[in-house]
């Protein structure tokens, strides 16, 4: 008997969505107050002063009681802004409590572009990064649009530049047994889920 063969990235990306998307509201919730019991207590996120976070979409695990909890605690809090040009280009800005967003290209909520408020991806201490699906050794798979990859393209080049400590968040639904890495592909210190952490 012929072994199946191996899903390929976009395959995979829209099994793992379609496992996602089919949690309830109620499982949503759930893995938010999962999510934010597995950080908010954690020293990586404690000890961070300036931690980038991501507003959800598309059922991705949702971060927004962790960037509430970071607010409340006096750290600064960095969201994703695309730029408008160039289209590929992605950069952190300091989003306050109860700032009001717009949505960007993707319907995503993000803050109005202010270049005073940004900050430089590598003066960060924490990122934490949505994701479609990961594995056990720091691999992701995103969207596939590569805005995260080009914005941390720097590490490559860079191998003793730790910072930032950059995690991926994700439903524990989304974990594979391994991921195959592209070239561009940044690795991560691992992955939280609702239910536990995974560390390279």
């Amino acid at each position: 008997m012929t072994a199946p063969a191996p899903l390929s990235r976009q395959q995979l990306r829209r099994q793992l969505r379609a496992a996602r998307r089919a949690l309830t509201p109620a499982q949503q919730r759930q893995a938010a107050h999962g999510l934010y019991r597995q950080l908010a207590q954690h020293p990586l996120f404690r000890r961070a002063r300036y931690i980038a976070l991501y507003l959800p979409n598309d059922s991705e695990i949702d971060p927004r009681p962790l960037l509430r909890e970071a607010q409340r605690r006096g750290k600064q809090t960095f969201l994703p802004v695309l730029s408008d040009w160039p289209r590929t280009k992605m950069v952190f800005q300091r989003v306050r409590r109860g700032e009001k967003l717009r949505s960007n290209r993707f319907g995503i909520a993000e803050p109005r572009i202010d270049r005073a408020r940004q900050r430089t991806v590598w003066a960060l201490d924490l990122i934490l990064l949505p994701l479609v699906g990961f594995d056990e050794h720091g691999g992701r798979l995103g969207m596939g649009g590569g805005f995260y990859d080009r914005s941390l393209a720097y590490r490559g080049r860079r191998r003793a530049w730790h910072a930032p400590t950059l995690l991926g968040l994700a439903h524990e639904c989304q974990k594979v047994e391994r991921l195959t890495q592209a070239s561009w592909d940044v690795p991560l210190r691992g992955t939280v889920t609702d239910e536990a952490w995974y560390l390279t």
